[in-house]
């Protein structure tokens, strides 16, 4: 096989981790994305992640409570460090080499994100997972994907989720749902389609950075994806490329 693209941005949601628990870490899941991940590395492509914390706390939802928004959404950092450490050692002991940066300072933990230094890893073929989102509340880790992959100049975010790509409705609770092979970011912000949130959509159209929306739930999709299978996913580009084989 052959990747298609040198230099991705990988965004895993925490509930990726959780496997079929309610909550927290299955860290027999953890192992198996890291041997998925591993398989992508050895095609030569330089991974970078964003992982999520939802698995473990949420800032918007029930789990919040009545508490302020910023602390809350400051938990959630915290979450996103807990998960990209397990990641870290799922990843390590299956041989690639991994470095955690956090827009957070934990020196204990983690190296504080540098761009230049997130580039350097990436080039020496180190897996650079970015943890506590941007660093600030009132971002989401989806913001963070996109930011942080125009930083380090990715060429796609793949984003992983539970469907085959993005469809006109959930296909889960509606049997008709067509899914899209390509669709534009305008059309994702007018139908209001939940791939990621409005500013990460924004920001990846200002920056004509696609994102890849494939099902992370079968084994082997991610280098399928990579590899220019689209019967897996949904390319999300710039109108004039719609239709297009981006790819």
């Amino acid at each position: 096989m052959t990747a298609i693209f040198k230099r991705i941005l990988l965004k895993l949601s925490g509930e990726v981790l959780m496997g079929s628990q309610n909550y927290g870490i299955d860290t027999l899941v953890a192992e198996a994305v890291a041997q998925e991940l591993k398989t992508v590395h050895e095609l030569g492509v330089e991974i970078a992640i964003v992982v999520g914390g939802g698995n473990i706390f949420r800032g918007v939802s029930e789990s919040a409570g009545n508490m302020d928004r910023a602390a809350a959404d400051y938990i959630g950092m915290l979450a996103t460090v807990m998960n990209a450490v397990v990641l870290q050692d799922a990843l390590e002991k299956a041989g690639v080499f991994t470095r955690v940066m956090s827009a957070i300072d934990i020196p204990q933990l983690a190296e504080p994100f540098i761009r230049r230094r997130a580039v350097r890893h990436l080039e020496k073929k180190r897996v650079v997972i970015f943890a506590a989102g941007t660093g600030n509340p009132y971002f989401t880790t989806d913001s963070a994907a996109a930011l942080r992959a125009l930083e380090i100049e990715a060429e796609v975010i793949m984003k992983g989720t539970k469907v085959n790509g993005i469809y006109s409705a959930d296909p889960m609770k509606v049997a008709d749902a067509v899914r899209f092979e390509t669709i534009s970011f305008a059309e994702v912000l007018e139908k209001r389609l939940k791939v990621m949130d409005a500013s990460a959509i924004s920001l990846c159209m200002d920056n004509d950075l696609p994102i890849m929306v494939f099902n992370m739930r079968d084994s082997g999709n991610i280098a399928r994806a990579l590899c220019g299978d689209m019967s897996i996913g949904t390319l999300v580009t710039n109108e004039n490329k719609v239709g297009q084989s981006a790819i």
